[in-house]
């Protein structure tokens, strides 16, 4: 990553008092214990103001500087954009995405003026995009990210007006009328596939994947759930997640959850209502005791009076998260693979007899069936969205009932 031409105010420990500090036009500010969560959140919000009021780029900097590069915008957008997204003191998933469109503009432009960077090399970034192999959908939706991160800048005088309004004749690829490959869309999961796979989970994942498909939940939605969040006071019990997708919208996210729901949830209900229902450290447990009963031989005398470490260095969560869900069912799809390919000793070796397949798919199953059963509008209610139009996404078209239509008319 090239050098950038000036660093930001760093983050520092003031041994004395044992708080982080930083020093923003020469004024000391502590931001708490050094090293916690609260100290680095104050850190973030403090730059984020101090830039959003010009302290880095004043006209006498930009003036004697012939203005900033593109490495000191993007590290400016970043320190504001790392407190913006932030959910539950974790880095959101939109972060991730915009670290990720920064990455050409950086390889190619991180020393160039930021006053002379034009369309034509917004393009060229868009075309090494194109080269990386990523698909159309998201040259594009990387691309905007580029914009808006100039938008900013010129919100901020960071970025002159006439740099941002250029970038914006910058247009979208175009579906066939470029070389970026085409996103497959995703397809529901066949229910063949889901039960070979539930064979090879533990309890608690096999709960989560049965919970998708009857409520179409979303893989984080499904993860946290606990027992202080379900009112069960109905003959249909109601799970609020304690956070969801489109919290931010100010949107209620209630899942309901009929009878079959409940009869999966209930073995996994406790006493501690504020305890994830599905906790991998049951299922850990659950696999040494089904270890142990398959045990040939007696444990020695050493073995015995092994305790737990007290302070191990992997400690397990007390819920699953979403990729740890995800690489459950993945190991699960292996596991299915392989036995379905010693049952096919001519397989060739590009065979897949159990395709991996991950949790969110599972979501489709479920929309793609209630639209059948129920009709668009109810698929939309129970999946949480505001529009059909998103519904349709997730809902596959019933093509059995169209060839059925046509059959009698056509």
């Amino acid at each position: 990553m090239p050098k950038l031409k000036f660093a930001l105010p760093s983050y520092r420990h003031h041994k004395v008092s044992g708080h982080a500090i930083v020093t923003l036009n020469g004024k000391d500010h502590y931001l708490g214990p050094w090293q916690s969560e609260s100290s680095k959140t104050e850190y973030q919000r403090l730059l984020a103001e101090w830039i959003a009021a010009g302290k880095t780029t004043t006209a006498k900097d930009v003036e004697s500087r012939n203005g900033i590069i593109v490495a000191e915008l993007l590290t400016a957008y970043l320190v504001e954009a790392e407190v913006a997204y932030m959910k539950n003191g974790q880095p959101t998933s939109h972060l991730h995405n915009i670290k990720d469109a920064l990455i050409p503009l950086r390889e190619l432009y991180a020393k160039e003026a930021v006053a002379t960077f034009s369309p034509l090399k917004l393009k060229a970034v868009r075309e090494a995009m194109v080269k990386r192999g990523l698909c159309r959908s998201t040259v594009n939706k990387h691309i905007g990210t580029i914009k808006r991160i100039f938008k900013w800048g010129t919100e901020n005088e960071l970025v002159p007006a006439t740099v941002f309004h250029a970038l914006q004749a910058v247009s979208g690829l175009r579906r066939g009328r470029s070389a970026a490959k085409e996103s497959v869309p995703v397809k529901p999961v066949p229910e063949a596939y889901v039960e070979a796979a539930l064979v090879h989970v533990s309890a608690q994942v096999a709960a989560m994947v049965r919970l998708q498909q009857l409520t179409g939940m979303r893989p984080g939605e499904v993860t946290i759930m606990r027992g202080c969040d379900l009112d069960m006071s109905g003959k249909v019990w109601t799970y609020t997640p304690s956070t969801h997708k489109t919290e931010h919208h100010g949107i209620e996210r209630p899942i309901y959850l009929g009878p079959k729901a409940q009869d999966t949830i209930k073995p996994f209900l406790k006493s501690d209502l504020a305890a994830h229902l599905f906790d991998p450290r049951d299922a850990m447990d659950a696999l040494h005791a089904k270890r142990r009963l398959k045990r040939k031989t007696p444990m020695t005398p050493s073995q015995a009076k092994r305790t737990k470490k007290s302070r191990p260095k992997v400690t397990p969560l007390d819920h699953y998260t979403t990729e740890s869900y995800r690489r459950a069912i993945a190991r699960a799809c292996e596991a299915a693979d392989k036995v379905a390919r010693q049952e096919h000793p001519d397989a060739k070796p590009e065979d897949e007899f159990v395709p991996a397949w991950h949790p969110h798919q599972l979501r489709h199953n479920a929309a793609t069936r209630l639209r059948k059963e129920f009709g668009i509008e109810a698929a939309r209610v129970v999946l949480g969205h505001r529009t059909a139009a998103v519904t349709e996404v997730y809902a596959e078209m019933d093509q059995a009932k169209a060839s059925s239509i046509m059959g009698r008319v056509g």
